[in-house]
């Protein structure tokens, strides 16, 4: 890696070459802090992987302060040495600080699941005011895409990852993976490979290393990146639909309860998203496409039916959406 100067702080920052997979990173990095990030303060989540250490020499080269947040799910047998070697690369990038933080990983919901809520429940008690940047690619876009397509629950499931929903942002979602491995590269940079991103054992594995290239071969390319771009048209009008559910929510809102016959004037999509809020907002859970369509069913399908059980209930008890006297209302049922 090339010796790296100081900045006007005095800090020790890398040099960048002037490579194409160097201008392509940190023109998404600069994008990215001025639209979401102006005061130039962020974190890093680092792995040690290509793609986090790659936006962390960037981030160093664009940004005024960058932290680096290092986890540790000591999942796998040498984890706390990779971590400090993951440390010892932020250092000598020009990190302002750097924290390696250990968890302890659960099992709910699988060993994805509970990694994950370990590691941005860390990240989060780490960052204190700063923006946390992810190291999520195009090719994790397309990824996301094609999980939310298999779960069949609408427009929002494929929207993917947006590229900032407080406190997480995602400068490369426009990059590709490779780019970031070609910066690596240039950079003397050796990445951590983690075995389980190649265990055929996680669909996400599999979708990168055997459907996302027959897509490739079958389609003749371009697949990833019109999944992350349909991905991103979707959030945008994902934007507009969600102002109109607020709006409906709005005037339809009868001290917590819902008018029905408000709800029922508005188009289906808008309808069944302000729907949706109103669940969540009150406590409900692992809502499915079944669940909304039952519910928006008092409204525009009432035919005396009874309530529709959803997720969120406390021990002994279920929540239930039902429909009194024109109005949709939610109550805990004991069973």
């Amino acid at each position: 890696m090339n010796s790296p100067g100081p900045d006007a702080a005095g800090r020790r920052r890398a040099f960048l070459p002037e490579t194409p997979a160097a201008l392509d990173v940190r023109h998404a990095v600069r994008d990215w802090l001025r639209r979401y990030a102006p005061t130039g303060v962020v974190a890093v989540a680092l792995s040690g992987g290509a793609d986090s250490l790659a936006l962390t020499a960037a981030a160093v080269a664009e940004a005024e302060v960058v932290d680096a947040l290092i986890v540790d799910h000591g999942l796998q047998e040498g984890s706390a040495r990779v971590a400090d070697e993951a440390a010892a690369v932020a250092t000598t990038l020009g990190c302002r600080a750097v924290r390696v933080l250990p968890v302890a990983v659960g099992t709910d919901g699988g060993p994805e699941a509970a990694a994950r809520q370990a590691r941005y429940a860390a990240l989060e008690g780490a960052r204190g005011r700063s923006p946390v940047l992810l190291g999520h690619t195009l090719d994790d876009q397309a990824e996301t895409v094609l999980l939310g397509l298999a779960r069949g629950s609408g427009a929002r499931s494929i929207q993917g990852m947006a590229d900032y929903a407080a406190p997480w942002g995602r400068p490369l979602l426009g990059v590709r993976r490779a780019t970031t491995r070609r910066l690596c590269a240039d950079l003397g940079l050796r990445p951590h490979e983690d075995p389980h991103n190649r265990s055929p054992d996680f669909t996400r594995v599999r979708l990168r290393t055997e459907a996302l290239p027959l897509l490739e071969d079958v389609l003749g390319g371009g697949v990833a990146a019109a999944l992350a771009r349909t991905a991103e048209q979707l959030r945008e009008d994902g934007v507009v639909l969600d102002t109109l559910a607020d709006q409906l929510l709005e005037a339809a809102d009868e001290g917590g309860s819902l008018s029905a016959e408000t709800l029922a004037t508005a188009p289906g999509a808008v309808r069944r998203r302000a729907i949706r809020s109103w669940l969540l907002a009150h406590g409900a859970k692992a809502l499915t496409d079944k669940h909304l369509r039952a519910v928006d069913a008092l409204v525009t399908d009432w035919r005396g039916q009874g309530g529709v059980a959803l997720g969120g209930g406390k021990p002994g008890t279920r929540l239930v959406a039902t429909r009194e006297r024109g109005k949709l209302c939610l109550a805990f049922a004991r069973y």
